[in-house]
């Protein structure tokens, strides 16, 4: 029996380490947390990046669950957090996952050996005892959230800076003059709830985005863009265009920034509270930040104004610190892996939810998950050459989007489904 192990018990390790399971493989899991969920344990004590105390998802019930375990008829159309949590932990009861996992457990060095083997050295962040194992294989699923990206500007701002990752609730923001820096759905929310307290609220873009409220015509988005993809994708994106703009009017008019681009030229900010709280008057928009010095941001309309905190929501680093860099290096693009989860030139390794899809991330983590353990098992083999067939996904990707280091693995959601459902039906 293969040994595997498996780093990380978010929503797709727990998905990895079912399926592996399934084919006959002896796992184990290594999570730094006490328990499973990844980033929607709020406030775990370990520190790590995790959802908002408010968070609720942004991908609706109808499209959010794993086809081994579908979420409970009375969840709700777009699950807090805490239901979600609640989802995934009763994933791994009903699979019997916790008694191969290693709680409160880091990996801090993971290295290949010759006969493709894995010798993996992990920590017990209680005693700080280091253990090394040696494994057959080797599944990386602690996702892409760990390290912050920090914006760079001239000049010194002189109060309290941190970034979307220490960000998990509004109230120690009361009172407080708050700049929030990003376009994306962290960015959003926090701008929204701290808001709803601070003194003043300005959220500042580079660019425009598009956002996109949770219900359109009485469906949730989502389930509405489903059945646009009966349209060919030249009529699609501008039809989406069109409708969202219909609904609730253009950027410009209110004061964010005009969007340049289609509909999908970034990932979809999903947010029906913005718009709302800009028309309030509750939070201010500001485009590009120009220069700092002291509490004072100059943006590049030529306004400026004094803050007490500056949050970025700026997004993540794809780093994962316990590999070598001459072995894996992702933080630049492009993610050389076939369907995201294998490496052309790396035996008996699998990646698992990195990605970001269009959509919700765990259901193409469990497909991934069942073609990988098929793959290890001997079950299912690539139609042609890694490397060759790993560079045609790049050269061809789902959506085009805008060049930055956000964009780099990015999958339109059933389009990703659809491929790894095709490459199932081939497996044994």
């Amino acid at each position: 029996m293969k040994k595997v192990a498996i780093i990380g018990a978010g929503p797709s390790g727990i998905a990895a380490l079912k399926n592996f399971k399934d084919q006959g493989f002896d796992v184990t899991g290594f999570e730094r947390c006490s328990g499973v969920g990844g980033n929607w344990r709020f406030d775990d004590p370990s520190g790590h990046s995790s959802v908002f105390e408010t968070t609720h998802i942004i991908s609706s019930k109808y499209t959010s669950f794993y086809e081994d375990f579908p979420l409970p008829k009375t969840a709700s159309d777009y699950p807090s957090h805490q239901e979600l949590l609640q989802y995934f932990s009763d994933y791994a009861k009903n699979f019997k996952l916790n008694e191969k996992i290693k709680f409160n457990t880091e990996v801090i060095n993971c290295e290949g050996l010759k006969n493709n083997k894995w010798e993996i050295t992990y920590k017990d962040l209680e005693t700080q005892k280091q253990t090394s194992l040696i494994f057959d294989a080797l599944v990386v699923c602690n996702g892409h959230h760990h390290e912050p990206r920090f914006p760079k500007y001239p000049g010194k701002f002189t109060g309290g800076f941190l970034h979307s990752h220490d960000y998990k609730r509004a109230a120690p923001f009361k009172d407080k003059r708050v700049l929030v820096i990003g376009g994306g759905n962290s960015a959003c929310d926090v701008a929204v709830e701290t808001s709803r307290i601070s003194k003043k609220t300005t959220i500042s873009w580079r660019r425009g985005y598009f956002l996109i409220p949770k219900f359109m015509f009485g469906l949730t988005t989502d389930i509405f863009a489903l059945r646009a993809r009966l349209l060919p994708k030249f009529i699609r994106l501008p039809f989406m265009k069109f409708m969202l703009e219909l609904l609730q009017g253009k950027n410009e008019d209110i004061g964010l920034p005009k969007v340049d681009n289609h509909v999908l030229a970034t990932h979809p900010t999903v947010n029906s509270d913005l718009y709302n709280s800009v028309r309030h008057g509750k939070v201010t928009p500001k485009p590009d930040i120009e220069k700092m010095d002291g509490k004072t941001v100059y943006f590049k309309d030529g306004t400026n104004d004094e803050y007490d905190v500056i949050i970025a929501c700026t997004g993540f680093k794809i780093k994962h610190k316990f590999f070598r860099k001459d072995l894996i290096n992702f933080e630049n693009g492009p993610v050389r892996l076939l369907h995201r989860m294998i490496p052309g030139d790396i035996k008996n390794l699998y990646f698992i939810g990195l990605f970001q899809p269009l959509g919700c991330i765990w259901p193409g983590a469990e497909l991934q998950s069942k073609l990988a353990a098929k793959h290890l098992a001997g079950k299912w083999v690539p139609n042609g050459e890694i490397k060759k067939l790993i560079e045609k996904e790049i050269n061809e990707p789902d959506v085009e989007q805008v060049q930055s280091p956000r964009h780099t693995i990015t999958v339109d959601d059933f389009s990703f489904r659809g491929r790894l459902k095709k490459e199932l039906s081939k497996a044994i």
